[in-house]
């Protein structure tokens, strides 16, 4: 029997394989701890803006709000447009009101209601004074005169 050849083991330290396997993990480790550190960041960034939005938007609710007359019981506007009318014309009389439950305006035979702008057309035959009387849920009440002059 011919000798069989004896292959001597390789050393691993000599195998290419082992050294560009090292080389394609380390770059790939590189590679998704960039990916996660963007990732990361603009997550950060995208939560910061939403919370900066949230803290506007509270505020200009809050505004809102309080140029509705906040939370008290308010007669925001009640005017006449015109104040003088001739016989036989129209005017509009116009309010807003803050946290009404009811709203009455005397003496006028078209229904109201609660509104921040609202308006109702009138004809008055003579020089007439019109109330408005708003109440709460409590049962506060508010009223306020406009006059509307018929020459």
């Amino acid at each position: 029997m011919a000798s069989d050849p004896v292959s001597e083991p390789k050393s691993l330290l000599k195998n290419p394989l082992l050294y560009s396997s090292a080389i394609l993990v380390v770059a790939l480790l590189g590679v998704v701890f960039v990916m996660f550190s963007r990732w990361q960041d603009r997550r950060n960034i995208e939560h910061q803006a939403a919370q900066e939005h949230a803290e506007k938007q509270h505020e200009q609710d809050r505004l809102a709000v309080e140029q509705l007359g906040g939370k008290e019981l308010a007669i925001l506007s009640f005017y006449a447009s015109p104040t003088t009318i001739r016989r036989g014309e129209s005017a509009q009389l116009c309010y807003g009101v803050a946290n009404a439950k009811t709203v009455k305006l005397e003496p006028q035979p078209q229904p109201v209601w609660p509104s921040t702008a609202r308006c109702v057309d009138v004809s008055p035959v003579k020089s007439m004074t019109y109330t408005l009387t708003i109440e709460d849920a409590a049962g506060k009440t508010q009223s306020q005169d406009v006059e509307v002059k018929v020459r």
